[in-house]
């Protein structure tokens, strides 16, 4: 007998959060777990231009947006990168996500300072794959575990709050994951929030869908060609919603690898 795949429709509940996709080519490093297809070209560049950002906050105004997501590839490649910070923080809290390689004394420094010119908050999102940095590394590129860590340490002297975003790359127990990153914060004397993601392994998908809430039922996602359903499918046209937020689609046709894997990650408190 035949049967026919019906795919389920989320629908967006209310628009909370604006993920801002600054590239989707451009990264300074190669990480095995990112889901990124990247060009054979690494000068091959796609960012998004300032006045389209511009145009978005104007039809966004009369939204309660709580918070501004800048991602990519790696937002912080975008050559007006300061600018669109400071645009986006005076219209809502903003959160970098970023493999944090860009990030040392002076850096942090300079965004406290950025921060402070306003009234609204920045957060930062890093990701890592494993408690040991080797195993991590070979997950990630070669150094991303020091390198994260020496972020870390920057931010937090200067006040700010990390998410670190722990990609269950090795399927391991959240329960051990959770107690052998406690004992790093504190060998590295860091006390970041962490969240655990799993690992989306394109050559594997899932053949089921997971029953938890979905990031499309509170949040769409900007490029340069229009509005997404999500960061996952920004520029794919099966995510795409319409060309602006003057007029998009408030449906989503989960119909997609990406969106069998998708959870919405809550925030686990280190103690």
């Amino acid at each position: 007998m035949n049967s026919i795949f019906i795919s389920p429709v989320y629908k967006l509940e209310q628009l909370r959060y604006i993920f801002i996709v600054l590239t989707s080519k451009s990264c300074n490093q190669r990480c095995k777990q990112c889901y990124i297809d990247f060009p054979i070209n690494r000068h091959d560049k796609d960012f998004i231009d300032i006045n389209k950002i511009k145009e978005a906050l104007v039809q966004l105004k009369n939204e309660s947006i709580e918070c501004i997501y800048l991602t990519g590839a790696e937002p912080m490649t975008h050559p007006n990168f300061n600018n669109i910070l400071r645009l986006c923080l005076k219209y809502t809290n903003v959160c970098i996500c970023t493999n944090a390689s860009f990030i040392n004394e002076k850096k942090a420094r300079f965004l406290r300072k950025v921060e402070d010119e306003g009234k609204n908050n920045l957060f930062f999102r890093f990701s890592l794959s494993h408690y040991e940095e080797l195993k991590n590394d070979m997950a990630r590129y070669r150094g991303s575990f020091r390198q994260t860590f020496f972020a870390l340490k920057n931010l937090e002297r200067y006040g700010f709050s990390i998410i670190l975003e722990i990609v269950n790359y090795y399927r391991e127990e959240e329960r051990v994951l959770l107690e052998m990153f406690r004992k790093k914060f504190e060998e590295y004397g860091v006390n970041p929030e962490i969240s655990i993601g799993q690992y989306f392994d394109k050559m594997n998908p899932p053949q089921e869908y997971n029953d938890k809430s979905k990031d499309c039922t509170n949040s769409r996602t900007l490029t340069q060609n229009g509005v997404y359903s999500c960061p996952y499918l920004a520029n794919d046209y099966r995510g795409r919603m319409g060309g602006s937020f003057l007029d998009y689609a408030k449906s989503v046709n989960a119909e997609t690898e990406y969106c069998m894997e998708c959870t919405s990650c809550s925030v686990i408190h280190v103690s």
